[in-house]
């Protein structure tokens, strides 16, 4: 077995008979509290509980896991209620056999069951060992003995991506000890530490896509409206990630030939995948040797991990729950509601699904399976409503950290060495929401803009004078840029036709904030679309339909800048004191100030990108970013947000053992997909054929 640096040992000399012997005497001393307790419960001899508590470590030792590997996996209920109800038959037919026992009936033996899982669980804690390091060497002795030795093949790769963590947040992470593992690797100088850049949408969706399949053409943000399906695409729904995955995947992903996928959005062209969004709609088609169900079966079997893992989940609701109170109390800001469902849904991520994704992967480095993607996007979800580097975001690190560390000394039990390579998707960065910071949310302004109605209990202004929201809108005199100022007298020299706004004659997939006009927004990005026009809509028709849209925009504080596509000029970028024309050959011209100053040396070169893809919205509006405060509104109600440029959301963290050739500069996801598959091939690792020349049984 490999041993090196910093694994330590599973298990201590002795901590494992220690724990047998301790089971056994407080699941007895529990057992025997049990007969006191319920009436339909009765071990009448002094003998009976020790005797019960061996026969019941035999049944969880040995027979239990003999049952888990023949039954199927629908005896594994919701969330493991299965997997208690078959113990509790088995105690029910233990007590049967036991003379002078009484056990009433299924209900009592499932309380026993809980209880013993209980004291099992709590005294793994207080050695600490952890049941699962226990099961992992009894499988690795399992796999020695069946002589699959894989030692002779390429080593495997870990693909752990931390979701939503931040190149600059992780560095401080290492320095201020909330990321130890992570930190000792470092100081041994197994592993180096390399930053990404992402693309203008600096979200899950393109960024895991454009690892995973090498590929992220046209996705334009997490959603997006397709006007020629009507149409808004959301990675996160099951339906669109399988759309998003058939449109990019050419069946050589970086999970091909064998692979696993565990979390996250999509497969990689993974032949065993678990959690992951694209792969539910093929449950019931059985087009995949491993779904959803699988893992989930496996970790729930274990009604000890049952109750490990919500007894945790329980912790963390109350923790999120004593995070929101003190945050309001002290009067933290930014800050946003996160209503009474999130801690629940924040457990479901910090929790529940890291501690699955976790037994899944291990699962995978037992069968040796030559590369595993998992996502642990617990982070990302608490960074959004509470904080990028506030004290329970980083509890989130900390405890993702805590899972890196036991997989890598799980590594010690796979049939083959793995490769551990730590990534993240994107990073985030900090602001006011929109709609808190301007007392209206990018979609209202925009409605009201163009026509539509104003937000409910407030008054009709004027169209003329609708986009003013106070000092900072005001008209020339009183504020307003110079590029709003141009846009206005274009507007008043233009003949200005009867802008005839039709009622829609179908039923519309999607709500329009006003007639015909869609707007989307994913983080700091809000896509503005005219459904009432086939295709890409021009500069010049905006202005001539919507005289005040654009210079309203442009010169809202809340707005960086915009990218729409003028007939005569080609792509162009708006800012409130300058205009950037963008060419394909890199060669633009700026008038006045760059409007795509401080948003990175990247920026023309994303935005121009965007501008080519089929669905590319009418117009595109990023928030505002402050270099000085590092900070910018997001026009969904978040606290720390991604989707756009400005800040830490760009800028994601790579780590990768020191052996592999050092990555060089990355700029977007795709090039990072091509060094994952660099480092694949200098591993020894094939290269799938091209899906043409698949050969299928």
């Amino acid at each position: 077995m490999r041993q090196g640096p910093d694994r330590g040992r599973l298990l201590r000399g002795g901590r494992e008979f220690a724990r047998l012997v301790l089971v056994w005497a407080l699941v007895a001393v529990a057992l025997h509290l049990l007969d006191l307790w319920l009436e339909d419960f009765d071990l009448p001899h002094w003998w009976q509980p020790i005797v019960f508590a061996a026969i019941l470590g035999v049944l969880s030792a040995g027979v239990w896991p003999l049952i888990m590997r023949f039954a199927p996996p629908r005896a594994v209920l919701v969330l493991g209620l299965g997997s208690f109800l078959l113990l509790g038959a088995g105690v029910l037919a233990i007590s049967s056999a036991m003379p002078d026992v009484l056990l009433a009936d299924l209900e009592t033996a499932v309380i026993v069951v809980v209880v013993i899982a209980a004291v099992a669980g709590l005294v793994s804690s207080l050695l600490a060992i952890d049941e699962d390091e226990v099961f992992f060497r009894r499988a690795a002795r399992r796999f020695r003995r069946d002589g699959e030795d894989r030692t002779d093949e390429p080593p495997g790769v870990l693909l752990l991506q931390i979701d939503g963590l931040g190149y600059d947040t992780v560095r401080r992470g290492i320095r201020d000890g909330d990321l130890p593992t992570l930190s000792r690797w470092l100081e041994r100088g197994s592993h180096a530490l390399a930053d990404w850049h992402t693309d203008w949408s600096s979200q899950t969706g393109a960024s895991v896509c454009g690892l995973l399949h090498g590929s992220n053409d046209d996705i334009l943000g997490f959603r997006w409206y397709e006007k020629d399906r009507d149409h808004v695409m959301a990675c996160a729904a099951p339906v669109d990630a399988a759309e998003i995955e058939r449109r990019h995947s050419d069946g050589r992903g970086l999970l091909a030939s064998g692979g696993a996928a565990r979390g996250g959005l999509f497969t990689g062209d993974a032949d065993h995948v678990s959690f992951t969004m694209s792969a539910i709609p093929f449950l019931s088609r059985g087009r995949r040797r491993d779904t959803l169900g699988s893992g989930y079966y496996a970790y729930f079997a274990n009604p000890v991990n049952v109750l490990r893992t919500f007894g945790s989940a329980l912790v963390d609701v109350l923790r999120e729950i004593s995070a929101s109170v003190r945050q309001k109390r002290a009067g933290v800001r930014p800050r946003v509601k996160r209503g009474p469902f999130f801690p629940f849904a924040r457990a479901g991520t910090t929790v529940i699904a890291r501690d699955l994704v976790v037994s899944a992967i291990i699962g995978d480095m037992l069968a040796g399976r030559p590369v595993v993607y998992a996502d642990f996007l617990g982070y990302d979800e608490v960074a959004h409503h509470t904080g990028i580097e506030r004290f329970d975001a980083l509890a989130v690190v900390r405890s993702i950290d805590q899972q890196i560390g036991r997989l890598y000394r799980a590594e010690r039990l796979a049939p083959r060495r793995y490769h551990l390579v730590v990534l993240s998707d994107h990073g985030v960065t900090q602001g006011w929401a929109f709609t808190h910071r301007f007392g209206e949310s990018i979609q209202a302004l925009v409605g009201r803009l163009c026509g539509g109605d104003p937000p409910t209990g407030g008054r009709r202004e004027p169209h003329r004078e609708a986009w003013q929201l106070g000092a900072a809108m005001a008209e020339a005199s009183t504020g307003s840029g110079p590029i709003a100022l141009a846009l206005r007298r274009r507007s008043a020299r233009a003949t200005t036709p009867d802008r005839h706004r039709t009622a829609e004659g179908r039923p519309a997939g999607v709500a329009r904030a006003a007639p015909g006009v869609v707007v989307v927004v994913s983080g700091h990005i809000a896509m503005v679309s005219f459904t009432e026009h086939a295709g890409r809509v021009d500069l010049e028709t905006i202005e001539r339909e919507f005289p005040d849209l654009l210079p309203a925009l442009v010169d809202h504080p809340g707005v960086g800048f915009m990218l729409v596509r003028s007939a005569r000029s080609g792509p162009v970028v708006l800012g409130r004191d300058g205009v950037r024309r963008l060419d394909a050959t890199g060669g633009d011209a700026v008038t006045g100030e760059d409007p795509l100053a401080g948003y990175g040396r990247h920026a023309a070169d994303l935005v121009r990108r965007t501008d080519a893809f089929e669905h590319c919205p009418d117009i595109i509006i990023n928030s505002r970013y402050n270099e000085i405060t590092d900070e910018a509104s997001p026009f969904e109600t978040h606290v720390g947000s991604h989707g756009g440029l400005g800040g830490g959301q760009t800028r994601g963290f790579l780590m990768y053992p020191a052996e592999l050739p050092a990555p060089g500069e990355i700029d977007g996801a795709e090039r990072l997909h091509q060094v994952v598959r660099d480092w694949l091939t200098h591993l020894g690792h094939p290269v799938p054929e091209p899906e043409a020349e698949l050969v299928h049984d």
